[in-house]
């Protein structure tokens, strides 16, 4: 126990020590003072990623199902389900757009074999990448700025 005290008054001096550090200590405030705006833009894009999952859970899944029945992602478990349901089509799409890990294996062979299904995945690609995510970063650095003016007029009063 006596060991375990000795390991927390260190991290509370090393914190300590960092909140000497103005810019340290700057964007920690600016993080916090952006935690609800990056909370709703997160809540705005997972809305706008489930509105695409539930078409995907209409048009793509068929298309996928006939390509797994026809041997297609035979090393591959979840290819086969990944848009059965609106849940795995939002993770699919996240995999897929957000994060842009997953085009080779999913998106190109079903635009390939299925080129109408590249609405949907150009679609919501185009929608939640340039669209929302550009919002979110422009929301935040308006944020930024905002509580920047309002923290220069509080120094000016002062």
């Amino acid at each position: 126990k006596l060991l375990r005290l000795m390991r927390v008054v260190r991290m509370l001096r090393l914190i300590r020590k960092f909140a000497r550090v103005r810019e340290l200590k700057r964007l920690l405030q600016m993080a916090a003072n952006c935690g609800k705006a990056l909370s709703w833009s997160l809540l705005f894009c997972f809305i706008i990623t489930t509105i695409w999952s539930l078409v995907s859970v209409e048009v793509l899944h068929p298309l996928v199902q006939e390509m797994a029945d026809q041997g297609f992602w035979q090393d591959c478990d979840t290819c086969r389900d990944a848009f059965s349901s609106v849940m795995r089509a939002n993770l699919s799409l996240f995999e897929t757009v957000i994060t842009n890990d997953n085009w080779g294996r999913m998106a190109v062979p079903v635009i390939i074999r299925h080129p109408e299904s590249a609405i949907v995945f150009m679609g919501s690609y185009l929608t939640v990448v340039y669209g929302v995510l550009n919002l979110v970063v422009a929301l935040v650095v308006d944020t930024f700025a905002e509580h920047r003016m309002n923290d220069e007029k509080s120094l000016a009063e002062d």
